[in-house]
């Protein structure tokens, strides 16, 4: 075992909400343009995929484990290993006649490790900084972790994209590519081996353990107007959570389905080089300015800057322009706004998870925002078939307005996150 370094959050925050968001968007995301690449229908690529966000939502009912047994540490390092197996297995199984059910079997598995990897990380980070640290390194830790997530919809897509054109065999071009993938989760593992510090103390599970299972969830439920503040976590994202399953399918498909058909090296490459730039900026921006002024003053804001940009894919889809370039320029917007965006997301949920078991409260905070993700996902695929691409986006817009009007009616300090000058 490496000797712990020091706890400087500028070493660990990047590598371990790089490696927490890498699998989240293989599993979200990515699956969806290889399955799409593989000749899967959209019905059944928003149906399938969207039940993998199940981990996820169920979560919390195995959240007090990594609360009670083990540190925190132990638990992302043992699942990140997982992780990697999982996604070899993938790999494997894609070039067989059941290559669906059984790639679906490995991503399942990977979902379950991934939901917990994030419990434990996320924990770990609750418990590793303080408030004002939290804040400041909240716009940091949401880049990195979508950084992941656009890394994989970008830089993979573009890896597949390549070979798929080098083999002239799609199914061969995704086998080598997730194999390749499950290597570098492994590499990511021993990053956050050498990197993480030994925080939790043992004075933190004298603690822990005098919480029940039943107490955690009591603890949560019975907090002030915590209904609220969950209808506003389900509905924050309810139209980026049909957008982004559908997405990728629009810019791949055919014109006369109604898509841009750009090919998939040029969907990874908008989303891997403009958009991975474009969210840095968003993110890194938004964490700086709640720790400078807190989080009332720019909720509302935020929760705009994420939401409305995804009015330009109904005049992409309207259009259909021929170039490449204005879809990149509606990713860059999007991306920008989403990053921006999420940092008030994020420090919402951290206030929400406040109490006597920050990662336990956390898991189920973040539980109800993947069941958000996951319903209205379910059937975006259907209503996409069903509205066209045109009429699918500008549904996507208006199942925003429920979560930007629920601002006025959620409470937290307006200088929440705010730093602290001594």
């Amino acid at each position: 075992m490496s000797k712990p370094i020091k706890n400087n959050p500028w070493y660990w925050v990047p590598p371990l909400y790089l490696t927490e968001g890498m699998p989240y968007v293989l599993i979200i995301t990515v699956s969806v343009i290889m399955y799409k690449n593989l000749g899967v229908s959209n019905a059944d690529i928003g149906l399938y995929t969207s039940f993998l966000y199940l981990p996820w939502v169920i979560k919390p009912f195995w959240s007090p484990m990594v609360d009670l047994y083990s540190t925190k540490r132990k638990w992302f390092l043992w699942m990140q290993l997982v992780l990697s197996l999982a996604f070899l297995g993938v790999g494997l199984s894609l070039p067989t006649s059941q290559f669906f059910v059984i790639s679906l079997a490995f991503f399942w598995l990977a979902s379950f490790a991934s939901a917990t990897n994030d419990i434990a990380s996320d924990g770990y980070y609750l418990l590793a900084l303080k408030e004002e640290q939290q804040s400041f390194f909240i716009g940091l830790r949401s880049t990195f972790y979508r950084v992941a997530m656009v890394t994989g919809q970008g830089l993979f897509v573009i890896v597949a994209g390549y070979l798929e054109v080098k083999f002239g065999d799609n199914t061969k071009a995704w086998s080598l590519t997730m194999v390749m993938i499950a290597g570098l989760m492994f590499i990511l593992t021993l990053i956050n081996l050498l990197t993480t510090p030994n925080v939790e103390k043992a004075k933190d599970y004298v603690k822990a353990e005098s919480l029940t299972f039943w107490k955690v969830f009591e603890s949560f439920f019975t907090k002030k107007e915590i209904w609220i503040a969950l209808a506003f976590v389900l509905l924050y994202r309810l139209g980026e959570s049909q957008l982004v399953k559908m997405a990728s399918p629009f810019l791949l498909d055919a014109r006369e389905a109604g898509g841009l058909d750009l090919s998939t090296s040029e969907v990874g490459l908008i989303y891997g080089t403009f958009g991975i730039i474009a969210l840095s900026i968003g993110g890194i921006v938004g964490g700086i300015v709640i720790s400078r002024d807190g989080l009332g003053k720019w909720m509302l804001p935020m929760i705009l800057a994420l939401n409305v940009p995804n009015v330009f894919y109904y005049f992409l889809a309207y259009f259909q322009p021929e170039s490449a370039f204005f879809a990149a320029v509606v990713v860059i917007i999007e991306q920008l706004g989403y990053g921006f965006g999420f940092s008030a997301f994020m420090m919402y949920l951290i206030y929400v998870s406040e109490g006597p078991s920050k990662t336990s409260h956390y898991a189920i905070a973040t539980g109800f925002m993947a069941f958000g993700m996951m319903v209205p996902g379910m059937i975006s695929g259907f209503i996409q078939e069903w509205l066209g691409y045109d009429g699918f986006f500008l549904w996507v817009v208006a199942a925003a307005i429920p979560g930007i009007l629920m601002v006025k009616y959620i409470k937290y300090p307006y200088h929440y996150g705010k730093k602290r000058i001594n």
